[in-house]
């Protein structure tokens, strides 16, 4: 299941990780926030959320949720977002990951899904996500979900694009 972040549910995240918790009725990973979700880019999209009001929400982060299972609790798996709304061109960017105990099970490939579809739905036209070199299960997830291998601007980072006609 995935949650889009608005403000209040990242200012308390920030926080207060218990009362946010509580709030989304999940159990929290030791390792929260996982990757390069961080402060930063807690930050960042409140900072976008602010500027674009209610028209913005959907277009930064969610909260990827793991429903509960006879012996897991619902659990914040990982989170994914966009980086904005769709440019003059149609073209979004993602960005996912997942914390490391709920890593090789599919899910960052479901979040991808998920972000991939909820972005054509919504307008996009050409959907980019921007990984490491060194970070070979997040190329085989874009690589499963349909994006191919594209020029980078970032000598440091690998550019994968995913088309819509």
């Amino acid at each position: 299941m995935l949650v889009p972040s608005t403000q209040a549910l990242l200012s308390l995240e920030m926080a207060d990780m218990a009362a946010f918790a509580n709030l989304l009725g999940v159990s929290i990973p030791e390792d929260w926030p996982p990757g390069e979700y961080d402060r930063d880019a807690m930050q960042f999209f409140i900072e976008k959320l602010t500027e674009g009001g209610s028209d913005a929400v959907g277009w930064y982060g969610w909260y990827a949720i793991r429903q509960a299972t006879q012996h897991e609790p619902a659990t914040l798996v990982g989170g994914g977002g966009y980086l904005g709304p769709p440019d003059e061109t149609g073209t979004v960017e993602i960005g996912y990951s997942i914390s490391e105990r709920w890593r090789g099970q599919s899910l960052a490939q479901e979040l991808v899904t998920a972000l991939v579809d909820n972005a054509l739905r919504s307008g996009a036209t050409k959907i980019i996500a921007h990984t490491r070199p060194d970070n070979p299960a997040s190329v085989a997830v874009l690589r499963k979900c349909g994006f191919c291998q594209a020029l980078s601007t970032d000598p440091r980072m690998l550019q994968f694009d995913y088309s819509h006609s």
